[in-house]
């Protein structure tokens, strides 16, 4: 088996370029799937409290035949948590729902910040971790606004932030910014939900001189940025050929024409971190 890339952040802990995103992967199948993609070469595996299905992920890396110690295991706070001393018991209960007795990395889902409790938050996780029942802690569409406020008040940066990224919203400005400061960005969604980017000809073209697929060349981009793609991957098939994709090596041309994709209004649904609200 082919050792991925890593990425490491500003303390040490590192990450594999591809992790396995688990969103819509509930029950048996669900976990079936995980433990799959666990045994095909995946060690990171994300999930949410939001996402309904932390014990389909507990169950799916229970099951694998891959030492538990091998894998890191994910999940987020949601918006209605942050305040103490609930963030404290949903922290508490996202580890019970994962069967784990250390969740590996726990991320705040969304800053909310009308809400204003996002620091509450992140102080739960810095306290959780003190507790010995995080390992890691980080954030999730966070802005560099709100991670220069949680470094301001609590003096610590998230080792990760998970983000929206794929070519037509590239985030060039906030991938820079946490390479400045040893953040690791995480890319979710990274290869879009809509079928016209696999079709773009810039895409076709690329995948054509690498004999890969579009959706390969794409993850390919990511590793050249340095950022982690977690995308969903239930088949086999899928999982293999996305881990594949992190041997891809894409020339600085080839990453400036994919990149060139980026719109304006290039996310995929109404998500500005400034004003989104998660419940």
């Amino acid at each position: 088996m082919t050792a991925l890339p890593t990425r490491t952040a500003h303390n040490g802990f590192t990450l594999p370029a591809i992790g396995l995103g688990t969103y819509r992967l509930n029950g048996e199948e669900g976990a079936a799937a995980i433990a799959t993609a666990i045994d095909a070469g995946y060690r990171l595996v994300d999930s949410a409290f939001n996402y309904e299905n932390e014990g389909t992920v507990g169950r799916g890396v229970a099951d694998a035949a891959t030492d538990r110690s091998e894998v890191i295991v994910t999940t987020k706070l949601p918006g209605r948590h942050h305040a103490s001393p609930n963030a404290r018991t949903s922290i508490e209960e996202s580890r019970f729902r994962l069967g784990v007795e250390i969740t590996d990395l726990h991320l705040i889902h969304w800053p909310n910040p009308s809400q204003d409790e996002y620091v509450q938050a992140w102080a739960a996780l810095v306290d959780a971790r003190e507790r010995g029942i995080v390992r890691q802690i980080g954030v999730s569409n966070f802005l560099p606004e709100h991670l220069e406020r949680l470094k301001r008040e609590t003096g610590e940066l998230p080792v990760v932030n998970q983000i929206e990224v794929h070519p037509y919203f590239p985030q060039s400005e906030q991938l820079a910014y946490h390479r400045e400061h040893g953040i690791i960005t995480e890319a979710w969604s990274p290869i879009g939900r809509a079928r016209d980017l696999l079709d773009e000809p810039v895409i076709n073209e690329v995948a054509a001189v690498h004999d890969i697929s579009p959706a390969q060349t794409v993850l390919a981009w990511h590793v050249a940025r340095e950022s982690v793609a977690i995308p969903k991957a239930s088949s086999l098939e899928h999982q293999q050929a996305n881990l594949a994709a992190a041997a891809v090596v894409l020339d600085a041309a080839e990453v400036e024409a994919i990149t060139a994709l980026g719109r304006a209004d290039g996310r995929l649904f109404d998500a500005d971190p400034r004003t989104h609200e998660e419940s």
